[in-house]
């Protein structure tokens, strides 16, 4: 599949992947670059969940976690689930 540069900078993404992600007009992307691949994410919109705000909602029952501990599992989960990530 191939798309055309335009004079302005844009390209068009194909309807079928905009279908498969639900990406609607207006949804704004953040845009990095790895190596010789671009890629392209939708931005995370509106107010940002800190941790604090929802702690006590899991229903955890086990032993008390440090605030570091917990932001350690979860960025080693994040980790783990973008390490199965294809780009293809």
């Amino acid at each position: 599949m191939e798309t055309t540069l335009s004079s302005k900078g844009q390209i068009v993404i194909p309807r079928h992947i905009r279908e498969n992600h639900g990406w609607k007009p207006g949804v704004r992307f953040s845009i990095s670059e790895e190596g010789d691949v671009i890629v392209l994410k939708p931005a995370v919109s509106g107010k940002t969940t800190q941790l604090e705000d929802v702690i006590g909602c899991a229903g955890y029952d086990g032993p008390k976690k440090s605030l570091a501990d917990m932001k350690s599992g979860i960025f080693e989960e994040a980790r783990r689930q973008s390490a199965s990530w294809s780009l293809c």
